[in-house]
Parts: structure tokens; C-alpha cells; sequence
């Protein structure tokens, strides 16, 4: 007789607050990047710390969403930093264009 096998993957999850801060190595080693390539992000506007350099930069717990889907597409599609700002733009634009329709009631 055949063993009925169940498969389980389990997936761990933190839920990070708009309130919590990352210095920039934090949010380099959150994210599992190098700190340059952040540094690039900022460059471009991708990403908008707060504090005038570096060594003084923080940044909001939403930034980890963004800088996450910023370095995905960075790697996947092998975009340029200034690619990159320019998809998140584009992006950003739908969702702001999904949610105007919805308020006024389509679908």
C-alpha cells in the first residue's frame, strides 16, 4: 500500500511598524544587500531616508517593503538603479490610479 505523504511548508514572517527605524547597515543586512547598492536607491529617489549622510540616515519601516521590491526588480530583470525608479514610479502611479477607481466606484 502507497504512504499518503503531506507536504508543509512553513513560512516565517515579521511584521515590521511604520514606526520602527533602520540605520542604513540594518536595512542592508534586513535586506541582504550590499550597503552601496541602497546608496544608489537613495541616489535615484527610490528610497527617501531621513538625516543629512549617510552615518545618520534612517529610514521608516515601510521603506523595507520598498526597498525590497526595489532590490527584486534590480535583480530579476537586471535593471539599472534609474530603471528601477522609473518602474517603482510607473508602479506607484497604478496603484494611485487603482485606488481613485475604487473610491469612485468601479471595479
Amino acid at each position: 500500500m502507497p504512504m499518503n505523504t503531506t507536504s508543509r511548508t512553513v513560512t516565517h514572517c515579521v511584521i515590521v511598524e511604520e514606526d520602527v527605524q533602520f540605520t542604513l547597515i540594518e536595512l542592508s543586512r534586513v535586506c541582504r544587500t550590499e550597503v552601496d547598492q541602497l546608496v544608489e536607491l537613495v541616489m535615484e529617489g527610490v528610497l527617501t531616508p531621513s538625516g543629512a549622510d549617510p552615518e545618520r540616515w534612517r529610514f521608516g519601516g515601510a521603506t523595507l517593503k520598498r526597498a525590497r521590491v526595489a532590490l527584486r526588480l534590480t535583480r530579476d530583470l537586471e535593471l539599472s538603479a534609474a530603471s528601477t525608479a522609473l518602474v517603482l514610479d510607473l508602479l506607484d502611479e497604478i496603484d494611485a490610479l487603482r485606488s481613485r477607481l475604487r473610491r469612485l466606484g468601479g471595479d
